[in-house]
């Protein structure tokens, strides 16, 4: 109720600003799927290090409509987050600011609905970085697809307490992990487990 009330008064405040059109029910047929790395996780101010999305349309995941951004972190990770958090390489001194990276991701994503594995955590850290520079949250519409895979699961097996592993999913959905622990290679996966689940949900109700 919370949400709903903010997202509400966010709209209102923001009616004749450059981001109203962001408010607006979307009517095409495109979503978004979003993937962060942040470091610091488990801490109380994790940074956002990189930010990455891409498109899906119809049944096809359109990588080369895809938003991959590198973000400067004024903290210094060990070698061992970096591994993990897929920061190899990246320069993590001479990325975008903060604010210049979510404009542009604000413009990628339009107000298209929102995918990601376990989404709460990164529209957290991204609503966190908003909200003080732009004046509101994003306020599309979301599918958490880790969700709906146990949603799924539990109609088979109740006794399921948490989906599987991102990596374990992708290996019984028998799809490709792409670029793994990096931002747009965990979107990308992301956006073929969706397609895999909307399509057998399609053929279940062919056949029930």
């Amino acid at each position: 109720m919370i949400k709903v009330l903010r997202r509400a008064a966010d709209r209102r405040r923001h009616a004749n600003g450059n981001y109203a059109w962001l408010f607006h029910p979307y009517t095409g047929d495109e979503m978004v799927v979003i993937d962060i790395r942040v470091i610091g996780v488990g801490s109380r101010s994790p940074q956002l290090a990189s930010i990455a999305a891409v498109k899906v349309r119809g049944e096809r995941v359109l990588t080369s409509e895809s938003l991959d951004l590198r973000l400067t972190c004024s903290a210094s990770p060990s070698a061992e987050l970096v591994r993990s958090q897929g920061l190899q390489g990246m320069d993590l001194s001479g990325g975008l600011a903060v604010e210049d990276a979510l404009e542009r991701l604000l413009d990628f994503v339009g107000n298209r609905p929102l995918l990601g594995w376990h989404l709460g955590f990164d529209l957290a850290i991204l609503n966190r970085e908003l909200r003080p520079r732009f004046g509101f949250d994003l306020p599309n519409a979301t599918i958490d697809v880790a969700q709906s895979y146990l949603r799924r699961l539990r109609r088979r097996h109740p006794e399921v307490e948490a989906a599987p592993r991102f990596e374990k999913v992708a290996e019984l959905l028998d799809v490709p992990l792409m670029g793994r622990h990096t931002a747009l290679g965990d979107a990308v996966t992301t956006a073929l487990i969706f397609l895999r689940l909307e399509h057998q949900s399609s053929a279940l109700g062919r056949y029930s």
